[in-house]
């Protein structure tokens, strides 16, 4: 059996725009696809250049009226821990990724490895503090 199912957004929170901007866009130099100030909290869409139908939307992760306070607090120290949200991305040269995003300031995790279960991969963390996996696919 086949689909036709794609993924087209995967949701990481943010809790600073002007940051998590110059990170999406200017270190990993995705792009732009929307930009939703409301009430004061900012949505951002991002995403790879030549893939226009996968995109990260970066919320504010207390939106939602229906959380309380307490969840609120417990949603800032998981973020701040950043154990709150991930994402996998794919290279095709981790190593020349790893040393552009090390240019760029990026809060390096892990350099690139070699991992036990085959893959190559290095890890950062995103300015809300979602860690951001990069793994070599060629």
């Amino acid at each position: 059996m086949t689909t036709d199912i794609t993924i087209y957004q995967a949701f990481l929170p943010h809790d600073d725009h002007e940051a998590s901007l110059a990170f999406y866009r200017d270190t990993l130099g995705f792009e732009v696809r929307n930009d939703v100030e409301y009430m004061g909290m900012h949505w951002l869409t991002v995403g790879p250049a030549g893939q226009p139908g996968t995109s990260i939307v970066l919320h504010p992760p207390t939106a939602d009226p229906g959380i309380t306070e307490d969840e609120r607090r417990v949603v800032a120290e998981m973020m701040a821990k950043g154990t709150y949200a991930s994402i996998n991305l794919a290279s095709p040269d981790v190593d020349a990724t790893f040393e552009r995003l090390q240019a760029g300031d990026a809060d390096v995790v892990s350099e690139p490895t070699d991992q036990p279960w085959g893959v190559r991969d290095c890890a950062l963390r995103d300015p809300a503090g979602n860690m951001i996996r990069i793994f070599e696919v060629k």
